[in-house]
């Protein structure tokens, strides 16, 4: 099955890539000549990139495939020039049972965690919208950079949903408790300048500049020793991540939450 792509937005030199295609149709990574050492995990459902179980199996393939590739030192996390992630998608959702939500769960939590544990560099490259799971991917990355367009937020209440897949977990180490809790109450969409000053983006440039930034940003760790960046990520990551029995407890509210709005509880 051949996998229609959008371009990578890359610059006036117009680069090739260069792609390997497992059994993956939606989720892909690519390699660049032109920029050695960089790879691009390209997420790729139009319109909006909304995340099922498949996707996020891709999702798992695509970030062990990056990372256990030695040619590939630092990953750019991206959606394509329109949009980023807008999360997950809610159609599909409303046809599981509480028993099928809960292997997606797991399935999805299994999906960022692997987009995490990457052990190299990662910058999400982030355009349009990241919304609900589209926001806790990027929330994977360790640094994102967006246009000055973007609006991004923790959308899931507006489905009668919370975060799941460690999403809770992701908005209280990036913007505090009581933040936190103001986003997901709310479901409220963030523009990129408060989004900026909360943390939940790093760093603002212009719309069509997102993708050449976020190469910027990775080329900086192609030549730092692989051994060590995957050291000093590993420590740090370790410091900021859930314990086992949180992730347990968010896993089993969001189930719970998600039968009684299916009026299965």
């Amino acid at each position: 099955r051949v996998l229609r792509q959008r371009p990578l937005q890359r610059g006036p030199r117009g680069t090739r890539t260069v792609t390997r295609r497992p059994n993956r149709e939606f989720v892909s990574v690519h390699t660049d000549p032109a920029v050695p050492g960089v790879g691009t995990i390209l997420l790729n459902r139009p319109p909006t990139n909304a995340l099922t179980r498949q996707v996020y199996r891709e999702l798992t393939s695509a970030a062990e495939e990056a990372a256990g590739r030695s040619e590939i030192a630092a990953v750019i996390l991206y959606g394509g020039h329109e949009i980023f992630c807008a999360g997950d998608d809610v159609p599909e959702l409303r046809t599981l049972s509480a028993k099928e939500a809960a292997v997606g769960a797991r399935v999805r939590h299994r999906a960022f965690e692997a987009v995490t544990s990457i052990p190299k560099p990662t910058v999400a490259a982030v355009t349009g919208y990241a919304l609900g799971s589209g926001l806790t991917l990027a929330l994977s990355a360790d640094w994102r950079v967006s246009g000055d367009n973007v609006r991004v937020g923790a959308t899931e209440i507006l489905a009668g949903l919370i975060p799941g897949g460690g999403g809770m977990a992701r908005l209280v180490r990036v913007v505090g408790a009581s933040r936190a809790k103001e986003l997901v109450y709310s479901g409220r969409f963030v523009d990129a300048k408060e989004a900026l000053a909360l943390g939940l983006l790093d760093e603002l440039v212009a719309p069509d500049g997102v993708y050449d930034a976020a190469v910027a940003w990775a080329r900086r760790f192609v030549d730092a020793p692989p051994t060590a960046l995957a050291a000093a990520k590993a420590v740090i990551d370790g410091l900021l991540t859930a314990k086992p029995k949180q992730i347990a407890e968010e896993r089993r509210r969001y189930v719970e939450v998600f039968a009684a709005n299916q009026g299965t509880a």
